[in-house]
């Protein structure tokens, strides 16, 4: 009997194994048969109802390198809908579509009113606008920035900042902080704190002290953090739900809200006591001063105008957000590059070591009691504007991972673009930077490889490449204003940086990107700091 019952159970269990199968593999038919039936161009499953909003919730955690999966198998574009929101938008980051939306097709893409909505931390800036204000705005912008004495400032401000901010922290973590026997720090933030000081600097004509050694609290960056990351889930999902957020103040909408009144409350702090010394100096308030703040309060346009303090306010975030959180980003990323690319790292120095030889000894002001090695050596503008190698190693850590990994637009009416693809009125369109620097389609099967040689012809000159297909600083009308501003910053603080010092992950220390508009890592930049043997850089460059 009991072998009876022994038999009957395993025939059940049989049984029931084999309905299951069977379950699984009618689902599963059903599932590739839908799928090839309603899928995109691209593998992504248009479900009934709630379009592709199971697709986007399930690769969260992995945005941006889904989507460039999602691209790379999809010939570099893709059109998706969420039907009951009516939610359409194209994803591309193809150059010759880039091309067409962003020079050829210009005032068909405009930001839009929704962009707006979304970046409304930056008010009516430069960055939100379109048609005539961004026009008057942009050549506003050009006209303050581009003149020869606003640009020695950056000049001089850059190397100052790295002599009394950068080199004097790394040489205090080199040595060991606060009497602890460590040589370890976050470089993101390090950076973050950096390029604060120097865009107040630049905006402001003051510096806030944020890279000082105590490392102080900074509520600004952490509220930028915290908008940026707001900005970017917006791009996620449908206009009405993060909109519904906002009004009910909850969720990632309800932590944005307090950190906008953190952001607006330094910026106004900022351009009272602005104000106030302005007013105070009323005769030669603009004698010896370059910052663009000053060039604003004594523009008789601007300061004349009815909207003058919301103008003055808006072009200030706008300028703060780019020149903060763009330049911290790409050099975070380039010294993670450098410092897992011995070779890269290498030529580096080889090519400043020539200019670094023909430094005068440390009693220079430009030089820094060093520890057995002579001092810490700086280089001007003038030095490594037109080093070769320097601007193609920075070009390629941006070409891997641009400062903005992707760009909103909105078609105002219908099109067809150069890949084929139709785009109707009022379709969003996401252009993803990131993905393009890692299609084999735009830059070849090593498209993943950090070599900075791309970027160097054979006869040794400086490869050409045109913005639609190198997007880090943005292509055609709205190419960024501060390009050449950043590449200097970028060129002294790196160069002095890698030649004084060695930087090394922290083995185990996982390094990916964060989730927001501006391409932060989202576990920071953990490195030890060595001070560099500069005696051995020379001998062996």
């Amino acid at each position: 009997m009991a072998i009876s019952n022994m038999n009957l159970f395993d025939l059940f269990f049989v049984l029931q194994l084999l309905l299951s199968a069977v379950c699984v593999l009618v689902i599963c038919y059903r599932y590739h048969r839908l799928k090839s039936m309603k899928k995109c161009s691209l593998g992504l499953v248009q479900w009934p109802i709630v379009g592709v909003l199971p697709a986007i919730i399930a690769n969260m955690h992995r945005l941006l390198d889904g989507v460039t999966f999602l691209l790379a198998t999809s010939q570099l574009n893709f059109q998706c809908r969420f039907w009951l929101a009516s939610f359409r938008f194209f994803v591309t980051c193809d150059p010759a579509n880039v091309r067409h939306i962003f020079t050829s097709n210009f005032d068909n893409y405009p930001k839009g009113d929704v962009f707006a909505d979304m970046f409304d931390v930056l008010g009516g800036g430069i960055f939100n606008s379109d048609g005539e204000r961004w026009r008057r705005q942009r050549n506003k912008a050009q006209m303050l920035m581009t003149t020869p004495r606003f640009r020695a400032f950056v000049a001089r401000s850059s190397l100052d900042k790295v002599e009394k901010g950068l080199l004097p922290f790394l040489a205090h973590v080199a040595d060991g902080k606060d009497g602890e026997n460590t040589t370890t720090c976050d470089l993101q933030d390090v950076f973050t704190r950096w390029s604060l000081d120097a865009t107040c600097q630049l905006v402001f004509g003051v510096d806030p002290g944020c890279l000082d050694v105590g490392l102080p609290e900074v509520p600004f960056a952490r509220a930028m953090d915290d908008v940026l990351r707001t900005i970017f889930l917006r791009h996620t999902m449908p206009v009405s739900c993060w909109k519904a957020m906002r009004w009910l103040g909850i969720g990632h909408e309800k932590r944005n809200a307090a950190a906008r009144r953190t952001v607006d409350s330094f910026v106004a702090s900022a351009i009272a006591k602005h104000r106030s010394a302005a007013a105070a100096n009323a005769a030669d308030y603009d004698d010896g001063k370059s910052d663009l703040m000053s060039s604003f309060l004594c523009d008789d346009e601007v300061a004349g105008s009815a909207d003058a303090d919301v103008y003055i306010r808006d072009m200030a975030m706008n300028l703060l957000v780019a020149g903060r959180d763009t330049t911290s980003s790409a050099l975070s990323w380039f010294f993670y590059l450098l410092s897992t690319n011995p070779r890269v790292e290498q030529k580096l120095l080889q090519e400043l070591a020539p200019i670094a030889a023909r430094k005068p000894q440390p009693q220079h002001g430009r030089l820094f009691p060093g520890n057995g090695n002579g001092g810490m050596v700086t280089f001007d503008a003038s030095e490594v504007r037109n080093l070769l190698y320097l601007h193609a190693a920075l070009c390629e850590s941006m070409r891997l991972y641009p400062p903005v990994p992707l760009e909103h637009k909105a078609a105002v009416a219908g099109d067809v673009l150069p890949s084929g693809h139709e785009v109707k009125a009022g379709d969003k369109v996401l252009v993803f930077y990131y993905s393009m620097g890692r299609m084999k389609r735009v830059w070849g099967k090593d498209c993943r490889e950090f070599r900075p040689e791309r970027w160097i012809t054979e006869d040794g000159k400086l490869r050409y490449v045109p913005s639609n297909k190198f997007v880090a600083f943005n292509s055609g009308p709205r190419t960024c204003l501060g390009k050449e501003m950043a590449l200097v910053q970028m060129k002294v603080t790196a160069a002095a940086m890698a030649w004084n010092f060695a930087v090394e992950v922290v083995p185990g220390h996982v390094v990916e990107p964060r989730l927001s508009v501006i391409l932060h890592m989202k576990n920071g930049l953990l490195v030890r700091v060595k001070r560099r043997d500069q005696t051995t850089v020379m001998v062996n460059s």
